[in-house]
């Protein structure tokens, strides 16, 4: 990552669980909950010890985003698409943010929110975002839609981050509809059968352009 901007802002998303989890700390019951099942219903217990290695998730993950470019063997395409990677920085440590705060508010007031919905709708909308960044990935060991045939022909690579692009695109589109509207017991459920479904679109799709370019003579 280069965005000086995007870097104290995936940071700044980073530590905030920390500061949140020791400012509710005094206030925390003796177990607070920690897995929610698809029915959105707590189905396990923790001790509040648990919500620190949750919080040191972030700082891993962020320090992962800034050090994979220099261990990628195709670190000089990571400047095709260096802002979109900028991007991409600061929206895991985001999304887990929510999930430390929605796990302290149902420590603190439990039932005040939906937790699975309000998850459903936020993944929904990483999923939007990433979908949108996807198309324009290059070549990478780390990010995208790396089938080995993606990573074995350039042209096949574009094609399959573009369809994969969609993919996350339309998931993350039916994630947010389905927290609005489908009943509890099924969105979950439902938004994975949609992702598998694309995924698995997606890698065969990158399989078969690969043997047709290979085919009619243009293969790697």
């Amino acid at each position: 990552m280069k965005n000086k901007k995007a870097i104290a802002l995936m940071w700044l998303f980073s530590l905030l669980p920390f500061l949140l989890v020791a400012l509710a700390w005094p206030h925390l019951p003796e177990q607070v909950p920690t897995h929610w099942g698809l029915n959105g219903r707590v189905d396990a217990y923790s001790s509040p010890a648990t919500l620190w290695l949750l919080c040191a998730i972030a700082p891993l993950l962020s320090l992962g985003m800034q050090l994979l470019p220099r261990l990628d063997p195709k670190r000089e395409n990571y400047e095709k698409f260096q802002s979109r990677y900028d991007l991409f920085g600061p929206m895991v440590p985001l999304l887990l943010l929510v999930c430390v705060a929605v796990t302290l508010s149902e420590s603190l007031w439990p039932g005040r929110i939906d937790v699975g919905r309000a998850i459903l709708l936020m993944v929904g909308v990483l999923f939007l975002i990433v979908g949108n960044l996807m198309g324009k990935v290059k070549t990478n060991w780390f990010l995208g839609f790396r089938t080995p045939w993606a990573l074995s022909d350039p042209d096949v690579w574009n094609r399959t981050q573009r369809m994969g692009g969609w993919t996350f695109f339309l998931s993350g589109l039916s994630a947010v509809l389905l927290a609005l509207l489908a009943p509890s017991e099924l969105f979950f459920a439902l938004f994975f059968v949609i992702l598998a479904a694309g995924t698995l679109l997606t890698c065969f799709m990158s399989w078969k352009w690969f043997r047709d370019k290979k085919e009619k003579g243009g293969g790697a």
